[in-house]
Formats: structure tokens, C-alpha cells, sequence
């Protein structure tokens, strides 16, 4: 089968198209024929080989790509779940089963039937951020309806999946992007929405229930702002695992008796199906920026790499009859 590997870690000139040999699933994992695969900021952090966090679970070659929309076409002994033939999204084994190729496989458990008003393409732009999202409201912010939300970084691929999804279960939602964005913003439902750059948000809310850190800054002075705006017993979630909490956040987040949480991202078959539903039901809109062809893969990661994208990227590997 083709693939996108790496032997080395770089730029996107390490990427290349192979034939490999096509993965067999164990008992409990199915193969997947891959028709779409999502791009996201993870991809080409790990193909460029500076986070050290991430590093160390590497081993080279590997297939690239935690996105994955397709049909079953084996299933291992165990599983009961999903069957040959259904059409299915989810995220592949982390790491090294990537979705960059024709098939991959992964446990049955990651995958659920993809929402039946999505097409592949579109399909394939879901699982990761939305997942990364819903790990993070839900999982750890244990966000619940009539709460007040914060979303920062709103606009991203996590934050208006985050901000829909928020919206969906009845919260509040206060979306913090750019000015650019802000209208993009209320037509995912944001109730009120923050020019980071123009307005200090620390200075206009308070009493919060939940922050989300989606944006992709590192920086713990900005993380404090966050926190400051959180009522007593309040939750920040950060989906930037990468980074951890210096010792002022500890030591803020117990004198305001709140919790400070690092949220990885967990791919349920259970929220995957409930995803999949809220989109089929209207509720979540997906929003498509651009399709490569695979081997149009470094020009993906390219326009990746500029933070500048509304929309998922998507890479189309089988057109959809």
C-alpha cells in the first residue's frame, strides 16, 4: 500500500510516498481502508522532531496522521463493535499506525460509525480536534448546562469545535480569538466574543466556571490571566499537554480552590458516537478550509504550519464514488 513516511525528523522534504506492507489487525483492532485523513498541528510537530515531550514515544520510520475516515475491511477476532463494511472515523494508534496512507489499523475502541451527513473528506477533519475538545469541556471541565465557558484560541481547529459543542449542551460560551474571527465565531454560537488583541479579557470577565486553553501559546503569564477569571471551585483545562504548569499555577489554583488540569486526548468510541450525532442532528458544523491530494502532503503541512487557517485540512487519499 502507499504511505507518507518518515525516516528522519525535518522539514516537510522528509516526507515521502512508499509502498509499505499493509498492517493486519490484532484482536482487538480493525483495518481500516483509509479514504481522507485530517492534518493537524501534531503532525508536523512530530515530523519535525523538536518536541522532546513527544520524542521519546517515537521510533522511526513512521506513518504520520491521527485523523481517519474510511471503511472497516477486517476486523480482528474480539471485536464486536464494528464490522466489515462500515463506513467509520476515528484515530488511529498513536503513534506510528498513522492515517497518511491506504489503510491503517487501530483499535476497534477509537473508531465509530462516521456521521452519515459528512462525506469522507469531511468526515476525516473531525475526530482528533473535535475529540481534543470534548476531552477537555467535558472530560475534565465537567462543563454542564447554564455554566459560563471561556474558549481560548476559539477560532482553531479544538476551539470552534469546543465552542459548538459547549453551545450544544446549553453553557454560555465566550469565544477569545482574532478580530478576523470574531463573526466566524458568533455563527458557530458564541454568546459573546473577545478581540485578544484589542481587549484584555481578565479585565472584563469574571466568575467563569471553565477555561479552555485551545490556543496554541505557550505561556504560563498568560495562563495566570486565564485562571484569574475563574470563580471559586472553578476548572482551567489546558489541551497543550506538551507544556506543563510552573509552580505560580499550583500555587494560584489552591489558593483559589481550583482545579488546573492538563487534558490528553482520549479517543472514545462513546464520544465519537456522540459527536457524530450533535453533527447529524445540525448542531456542529464542520468546516472544511482545504483538500491535497496525498502527495500534496508537504504543501498541507505548509499551510498547517502558519496558524492561519480556518477550516480542517484535509488530505484525500480514495475519491469517494
Amino acid at each position: 500500500m502507499k504511505a507518507i513516511r518518515i525516516n528522519e525528523f525535518g522539514g516537510p522534504e522528509v516526507m515521502k510516498l512508499q509502498d509499505v506492507e499493509r498492517p493486519v489487525p490484532a484482536v482487538d483492532e480493525i483495518l481500516v481502508k483509509i479514504y481522507a485523513s485530517g492534518v493537524n498541528p501534531v503532525d508536523w510537530v512530530i515530523r519535525s522532531g523538536t518536541n522532546e515531550s513527544l520524542r521519546s514515544f517515537l521510533t522511526l520510520p513512521m506513518t504520520l496522521g491521527w485523523d481517519a475516515a474510511g471503511i472497516v475491511e477486517e476486523t480482528g477476532r474480539e471485536v464486536s463493535s464494528l464490522k466489515k463494511g462500515d463506513a467509520v472515523y476515528g484515530v488511529p494508534n498513536f503513534p506510528g499506525d498513522g492515517s497518511y496512507a491506504e489503510y491503517c489499523v487501530a483499535k476497534a475502541s477509537q473508531f465509530a460509525p462516521k456521521p452519515r451527513s459528512l462525506n469522507f473528506n469531511e468526515a476525516a477533519g473531525v475526530p482528533l480536534a473535535a475529540l481534543t475538545a470534548w476531552t477537555g469541556i467535558f472530560g475534565h471541565g465537567k462543563l454542564l448546562p447554564g455554566q459560563r465557558i471561556v474558549v481560548l484560541g476559539a477560532s482553531g481547529g479544538v476551539g470552534s469545535f469546543a465552542v459548538q459543542f459547549a453551545k450544544a449542551k446549553g453553557a454560555y460560551v465566550i469565544g477569545v480569538a482574532s478580530a478576523s474571527n470574531l463573526d466566524y465565531l458568533k455563527q458557530l454560537g458564541a454568546d459573546e466574543v473577545i478581540d485578544y488583541k484589542t481587549q484584555k479579557f481578565e479585565d472584563l470577565l469574571n466568575d467563569i466556571d471553565v477555561v479552555l486553553e485551545a490556543s496554541p501559546t505557550r505561556n504560563n503569564n498568560e495562563r495566570i490571566k486565564a485562571i484569574s477569571v475563574l470563580k471559586e471551585g472553578g476548572i482551567f483545562v489546558s489541551v497543550n499537554t506538551d507544556f506543563p504548569f510552573d509552580d505560580r499555577i499550583t500555587e494560584l489554583a489552591a489558593t483559589k480552590n481550583i482545579k488546573a488540569e492538563l487534558a490528553p486526548n482520549q479517543p472514545r468510541q462513546d464520544w465519537l458516537a456522540q459527536i457524530a450525532k450533535l453533527i447529524d442532528e445540525n448542531k456542529v458544523q464542520v468546516l472544511i478550509g482545504k483538500v491535497f491530494p496525498l502527495e500534496h502532503v508537504a504543501e498541507a503541512h505548509l499551510e498547517s504550519e502558519t496558524w492561519h487557517v480556518r477550516g480542517r485540512l484535509v488530505l484525500e487519499i480514495k475519491k469517494e464514488i
